[in-house]
């Protein structure tokens, strides 16, 4: 096995992923493949996002029926059930709700792409997307998707809950530019180790990654070629997301930086959002109007 496919080094197949760029061959994503090691590389003991999103649904009296978009590996599917609510957990990766079914049962998981999805009309009262999925919506009709999609899937009053990067915060910024953030840390005895660089593709008005990663099995299966992966987030800036929400008959109630579940310092229980929209990270929560 070459080194694209031999990242993992017990040599298991990876799934479907996001091609590279300037690798059509290699359509191969490590974390969403092995949702274990996701889970390792981005732990949430706390359920800090679960959390946060039911206050958030709490605070504006939201219905039972939840659904959680771009769900990954179920945690805050499930802390949401735990919670009392019926929840349904939508992925695009059959690894993930694999997975999502196994170790965070209680919500019901199914396959959905974001970029447009059909689970029943007005068959849910709020719509939760964590961490940045949103944003993977890179054109205005993907978003235009999104937004039709969660409208026809919400009932009258429902809730739309979203947690992402802001794209203001990258105008005159370029400290999460100017050098590669690298993480290390350990999985069923191999050394992982991240190197995480971001660039703004001005053009396409998106927030482009590539992540290096190499391991170090500490078994018999010595070190693993690098092999760099690519992904890129929209660049949304606030009064652009107010102006899709509107045209698609959403009221914002909040939009705000933080506190949050990714905001440093991260969010509490009985925080309070505020008011700025300046840092790195953006939440909104919007109500479906009755109508357009």
């Amino acid at each position: 096995m070459g080194a694209h496919g031999a990242l993992v080094p017990d040599g298991r197949p990876h799934g479907q992923g996001t091609p590279a760029p300037d690798d059509p061959a290699d359509n191969r994503n490590l974390l969403t493949d092995n949702p274990a090691l996701y889970e390792a590389r981005f732990p949430d003991p706390d359920r800090l996002a679960g959390r946060w999103a039911e206050n958030c649904l709490r605070r504006h009296g939201a219905g039972p029926r939840v659904l959680d978009l771009g769900c990954g590996t179920g945690r805050d599917a499930a802390h949401l059930h735990s919670a009392g609510r019926t929840v349904t957990g939508a992925d695009l990766s059959e690894a993930m709700l694999a997975y999502a079914r196994g170790r965070h049962p209680g919500p019901a998981y199914v396959q959905a792409d974001l970029h447009g999805f059909d689970l029943g009309r007005a068959a849910f009262d709020a719509v939760v997307c964590l961490d940045s999925s949103l944003l993977y919506c890179h054109t205005n009709d993907q978003l235009d998707g999104f937004l039709t999609s969660c409208r026809h899937a919400l009932a009258p009053g429902g809730l739309l809950v979203a947690e992402m990067r802001n794209g203001a915060y990258f105008l005159g910024r370029t400290d999460l530019l100017d050098a590669p953030s690298v993480n290390a840390f350990t999985w069923q005895g191999a050394a992982y180790r991240s190197t995480t660089t971001l660039t703004v593709d001005r053009t396409e008005q998106l927030l482009r990654r590539t992540r290096v990663w190499t391991v170090v099995d500490g078994g018999d299966g010595g070190d693993v070629a690098p092999v760099a992966q690519h992904s890129a987030w929209r660049l949304l800036f606030p009064h652009e997301l107010r102006h899709f929400l509107a045209a698609h008959g959403f009221e914002v109630l909040e939009l705000h930086d933080g506190p949050g579940p990714r905001t440093e310092p991260p969010w509490q229980d009985g925080q309070l959002p505020g008011t700025a929209t300046d840092a790195d990270r953006l939440h909104v929560v919007a109500r479906r109007r009755h109508t357009l």
